[in-house]
Formats: C-alpha cells, sequence, structure tokens
C-alpha cells in the first residue's frame, strides 16, 4: 500500500493547464510541463489498497494500478515502469488520450473523487523517457515466421510489438504517408505532441518491426497477393466509414467530415503545408458531434482563429454527476464534460437536430439550419416552431463511424465475413473466416477507445502466435466478445 491516509489527507489534484490565450496560439500539449511531478507522489498515495481493485474491471488491459501507484508515491520510478509496461505497450498515448474507465471504476470514487489514475500513468512514463528506462526488447532467437499487420493505429502497433517481440518477422502497412493511423493524423497536436509517437516507432524499429508507408491493401496491394508472402495477418485497419448527414445543403462547399478536416491541420504541424486547406480562419463554425473528435475539432478551429465556433449535439445535456440507479459505480458513466477545447470558448448546444444547410449564388455554405428535438420511443422529434439559422461557414461531421472501409476491396479481396454491425466477424482467437487472418481494434470491434485498441492488438497477437507455433505465452487481456461494463 502506498500511503495508508493518502486518500483522507489529500485531496483530488490534476495536471495545470495552460492560460487559453497563450495555449490556443500554439499548437503544444495544453498542460503546464512540469506541473505534475510536484503532486503526483501525493496523488499516488490516495490509492486505498482496497483489497479488490475495481480500476482493473474498468481498464481493458487490466493495468496493475495500485502496484504502480505505490511505487509512484515511493519515487521508484523505474519499478513503476515495469509495471507500467507490463500490460501496456503505449501507456503516454493512454495517458494522454484514454477518458479513463480506471477512474470511474476506482473504489475511492464510491464517494469521494477518485485517485488521478491517468495523471499518474504519464507521470510514470514520462519519467522513464527520461531516466533511460525505455529501451527496444529485442527477441533473443526468431521464429521464422512472417506476419503483416494492416494499420498503424494503436491496435496495430500493440499487435506489431507482441508478435516483433515473440520472435516473429512483422511489416505493418500504413496507407497514409506517415505511420501512427489516427493517432498521427485524427488526434490534434494539443492533445498528444506527435514526438511521442515518433519515439516508439523507433522502439519498434530497433526491435525488428518494419514500416511500410503509402501502401493500401486493397489498392496498391491486393490483400490476395499479400496473405501469399506472409505466413499470417492481422487487419487493424480501424472503423474509418464516417457517419454522413443526408440533409439538403450536404452537398454545400465548406461542409466536410471531420477526417477530412482533422488530419490537415496536424499534416500542417508535420511541415507538408503552411496553411490548412481546409481553415477556419476568420469563419463562424458549426461542429456537429459532440463526442471527443467534435472536441478535437473545436480546438483545431479556436487555434485556427475561427470567428465563431458552436457544437452541437443532438442528445440532451448529461448530467454533471453520476445518478445512482442510472449509472451506477462502477460503470462508465456519461457525464457533461469540458475538455480543454471547450474551456477556450465556444457555444454547445444539446437536443438539437440539422434540418438543412444553405448556402450562397456560389455553392459555399452560410447558414445551418436546426430544430429542438425530443425523444419519442427513443426516436428524436422536432419540437414544432423551434427551427432556428445560425451561421456556418465552415461544418465538421464529427458523428461516428459506421464500419471498416469497403471501397478500397480489403474486405471483398479478402472474402471476409461480416457481423450485424458491418464489423469484420472473427472466433475466439480473433481469427477471421480466412485461415491465417486476423483482425484487431475498430475494425472488428466497432468504434472503441485507444485502451480498447490496445487490448485488442495485444490479444490478436497471442492468436497469431498460437496459429504460428502451435502454443504461445503471450498475454491475452480480453476476448473479442468483451464489452465496456454498463447499467
Amino acid at each position: 500500500m502506498a500511503d495508508p491516509k493518502g486518500f483522507l489527507n489529500h485531496g483530488r489534484e490534476v495536471a495545470e493547464s495552460r492560460p487559453v490565450e497563450e495555449r490556443t496560439k500554439d499548437w503544444n500539449e495544453v498542460y503546464v510541463p512540469g506541473s505534475l511531478l510536484p503532486i503526483i507522489s501525493k496523488q499516488a498515495g490516495r490509492c486505498m489498497d482496497c483489497g479488490i481493485p475495481f480500476c482493473h474491471n474498468g481498464c481493458p488491459l487490466g493495468n496493475l494500478i495500485p502496484e504502480w501507484n505505490d511505487y509512484a508515491y515511493r519515487g521508484d520510478w523505474a519499478a513503476a515502469s515495469e509495471r507500467l509496461h507490463a500490460t501496456n505497450n503505449f501507456p503516454e498515448f493512454t495517458g494522454r488520450l484514454c477518458p479513463a474507465p480506471c477512474e470511474s471504476a476506482c473504489v475511492l470514487g464510491i464517494n469521494q473523487p477518485p485517485v488521478t489514475i491517468k495523471n499518474v500513468e504519464v507521470s510514470i512514463i514520462d519519467k522513464a523517457w527520461e531516466n533511460g528506462d525505455v529501451a527496444p526488447r529485442i527477441p533473443e532467437r526468431l521464429s521464422g515466421r512472417t506476419v503483416a499487420v494492416i494499420g498503424s493505429g494503436p491496435a496495430g502497433l500493440a499487435a506489431a510489438q507482441q508478435l516483433t517481440r515473440a520472435g516473429h518477422t512483422v511489416a505493418v502497412y500504413e496507407r497514409a504517408d506517415r505511420v501512427g493511423g489516427l493517432l498521427r493524423y485524427g488526434i490534434p497536436e494539443f492533445k498528444m505532441e506527435k514526438r511521442h509517437i515518433n519515439r516508439r516507432i523507433e522502439q519498434m524499429r530497433a526491435e525488428g518491426t518494419r514500416f511500410r508507408t503509402g501502401v493500401e491493401i486493397g489498392r496498391d496491394l491486393r490483400a490476395t497477393d499479400l496473405k501469399k508472402r506472409y505466413d499470417a495477418i492481422v487487419i487493424a485497419a480501424g472503423s474509418t466509414t464516417a457517419r454522413d448527414l443526408p440533409v439538403p445543403g450536404r452537398e454545400l462547399k465548406g461542409v466536410h467530415q471531420a477526417m477530412e478536416y482533422l488530419p490537415l491541420a496536424n499534416k500542417v504541424q508535420e511541415g507538408d503545408y503552411v496553411v490548412s486547406p481546409i481553415s477556419a480562419e476568420g469563419k463562424h463554425v458549426v461542429v456537429i458531434g459532440g463526442g471527443d473528435t467534435g472536441a478535437d475539432c473545436v480546438g483545431t478551429a479556436h487555434r485556427q482563429g475561427a470567428a465563431s465556433v458552436t457544437q452541437l449535439e443532438i442528445m440532451a445535456r448529461p448530467n454533471d454527476e453520476r445518478h445512482p440507479v442510472d449509472q451506477p459505480w462502477p460503470t462508465f458513466p456519461i457525464l457533461y464534460k469540458v475538455t480543454s477545447a471547450h474551456e477556450e470558448g465556444g457555444e454547445r448546444i444539446y437536443s438539437a437536430s440539422t434540418t438543412h444547410f444553405e448556402g450562397d449564388e456560389d455553392g459555399n455554405v452560410q447558414w445551418l439550419h436546426l430544430a429542438e428535438v425530443e425523444f419519442v420511443d427513443g426516436r428524436p422529434v422536432p419540437k414544432p416552431g423551434s427551427e432556428r439559422r445560425i451561421p456556418a461557414q465552415l461544418v465538421t461531421l464529427a458523428m461516428g463511424f459506421t464500419g471498416t472501409d469497403r471501397e478500397n476491396g480489403l474486405v471483398d479481396q479478402f472474402g471476409l465475413e461480416l457481423d450485424e454491425r458491418g464489423n469484420i466477424a472473427r472466433d475466439a482467437d480473433f481469427q477471421t473466416n480466412v485461415p491465417g487472418v486476423f483482425v484487431a481494434g475498430d475494425a472488428g470491434r466497432g468504434q472503441s477507445l485507444i485502451v480498447w485498441a490496445i487490448a485488442e492488438g495485444r490479444s490478436a497477437a497471442r492468436g497469431v502466435d498460437r496459429h504460428l507455433m502451435g502454443a504461445g505465452d503471450l498475454p491475452a487481456p480480453i476476448r473479442p466478445t468483451d464489452r465496456a461494463l454498463t447499467a
């Protein structure tokens, strides 16, 4: 146990954010560098040795949270890093991007603010990099077996690293020009600076993983040809088919999917553009969708100098606190969340549905018409007389994703079966209906969290290892059918 009275003597403190007027003028991470270290020992000491740590249940990776909290409290950063990496390949990603279902399941959270697990995690891994405790783990011997991983998001990277360390020769194929998937081009720089991805890729290269960028399986290379080259394949291509909004005016210029808008802003930070081809500068921006991707669009628009930013959500405004009956502990509750992007300004409108877009004589969007809605039998119904219009010169659609890409031919060329939700079907070992072809991450699970993606990659790697070798000891934290605990 860390501090037996830590949760009694110390309240919850989180990372300090830089002032809004400062951080919206750059693309650096929003937190004050080094602000966590002075408080993290006390925060880790709030972990209460609860006997049955439900944080393990909240985290699909099964992170050994009480153990590394104890080491962080004592300042044993090397031991804390070892325990952290025992279950998580990329804690610097999850420590910055995961919404922390582990904290929602924290036992202390029953009647107090929970332990700042996410902040402790990112402090440990940042300190590990600083101290040189993160080194390549090169396999002692090679198996002689080859594996192709399609996609370099968190699921693909986790699967590739696990299989490389097991001695297999692994090549990761990425259709973009850089490795990282949505970590690279979907997550804004102010949420996670891409240097964190870059040094992990260098670690993986040193371990033996090979990367092939600018190659889209199905278009640039047929899936059948890939299968002939490798002993096994892991599809970790994500759930990239964006949900659209089929309303009048959708075809107007200035209405874009979020994943058309966000990657271009990231490419500016990579040096590919001086100014984004889709910029919010001087424009009235409307973001349709109230989730994390929508918040990313809000923060990006602020930094590009938008005249105004409005975010629409069709659902009602969530509660500020957990409802003890509808969302009881230790489930992951849906609560009203103020992200760093929302702190920076803009308006949020709930219970609103877009009816149509209005443009000018040149076909550019100028107005968005919306109506207030109420739910009847689970379906949104517009309230009579509630329609109004708001200025909209740039609209981003951030309404989630409906399945893996079917247009590039990957699914059909492999002959893969899909489940009822449009995801690639798999068995208990994460293997598809095609022998030797496995699937991990959102392509098989559907749109989910980064922590589930890494858990999927690790678990699929075990299935591949057993398929290639007949046996194996790689860990598998989840089954394909596992889901987050809900009420």
